[in-house]
C-alpha cells in the first residue's frame, strides 16, 4: 500500500501564507492598554512583543495605525515629541505592539526627554519577550548619527532590530533605490539588524502587508 508523500508548496504559495496570515493577525482586534511613564508601570506579561522605535515625527503612530488598520488607534501629531510614554497595544492576545517615545529632537524640558530616553533604554534592555524592534528611518533624509547612535547601543545589548525606510511615497522611484542600497551598505556592519530592510508608505499603504507578515512570523513563535 502505498501513500502520497505531502504536496510541497512553492515559494509563492508559502508568500501568500504568509501574507494571510499577516493580515488575519492584524485583523484581530487591537486594544490600548495602558501608556507607562516609568519602569514599574510596564506590564507583566508573556505576549511576544514588537517595539517601534525613531527620530521623533518619523511616522511610528502612523505606522502601528496603518498596521491595524485603525486610522486613530495611536495618536498622530505633526509636532515631534508628542509621544512621551511607552504605549503599550494588546493585538488579538497574541502580539504586544509598543509605541516609544521619538529620540532625536522633542519640544520639551531637558529634564523630560533625558527622563523619556532613560525610560526606553530600561525598557529595551530588560524586556525578554521583546521580540523586535522596528527602527524607523524617514527615507527621504537616511540615517543620522543619532540613528547610528542607537543602533549601535543595540548592538552592544544584543538586542535584534530591524530598519523600516518610512514615507517612501515621498521620493521617486530611483531615489527610493538609492536609499535602500546605501542604508542596506552601512546596515552590514550591524551584527544585531535583521538583514532584511522593509520599505513603507502608511499613507498609500505600501509594504504594509509584507510587514504585516513578517511581525506574523514573529508572534508565530510565542
Amino acid at each position: 500500500m502505498s501513500s502520497k508523500a505531502p504536496e510541497t508548496l512553492t515559494d509563492e504559495q508559502n508568500e501568500q501564507a504568509r501574507r494571510e496570515a499577516g493580515r488575519l493577525l492584524f485583523a484581530q482586534e487591537a486594544r490600548f492598554l495602558l501608556a507607562a511613564v516609568g519602569a514599574d508601570q510596564v506590564p507583566a506579561s508573556d505576549l511576544p512583543e514588537v517595539a517601534f522605535a525613531g527620530r521623533s515625527n518619523v511616522g511610528k503612530s502612523s505606522l502601528v495605525n496603518a498596521l491595524t488598520g485603525r486610522r486613530t488607534l495611536a495618536r498622530t501629531s505633526n509636532t515631534p515629541g508628542r509621544t512621551q510614554q511607552l504605549i503599550f497595544f494588546d493585538l488579538g492576545g497574541r502580539l504586544m505592539l509598543v509605541d516609544l517615545p521619538g529620540y532625536g529632537y522633542a519640544k520639551a524640558p531637558k529634564g523630560d526627554v533625558e527622563r523619556w530616553t532613560r525610560l526606553t533604554r530600561d525598557y529595551l534592555k530588560g524586556r525578554p519577550q521583546l521580540r523586535r524592534i522596528l527602527l524607523l528611518i524617514d527615507s527621504r533624509h537616511g540615517l543620522k548619527d543619532v540613528d547610528r547612535a542607537v543602533m549601535r547601543e543595540l548592538d552592544a545589548a544584543a538586542v535584534s532590530y530591524q530598519l523600516v525606510l518610512t514615507k517612501s511615497d515621498k521620493l521617486k522611484a530611483g531615489a527610493l533605490n538609492a536609499r535602500l542600497q546605501e542604508t542596506a551598505a552601512e546596515l552590514a556592519k550591524h551584527v544585531a539588524a535583521h538583514p532584511e530592510i522593509a520599505v513603507t508608505s502608511s499613507e498609500k499603504s505600501e509594504g504594509i502587508e509584507e510587514l504585516r507578515a513578517a511581525l506574523a512570523d514573529l508572534a508565530a513563535l510565542g
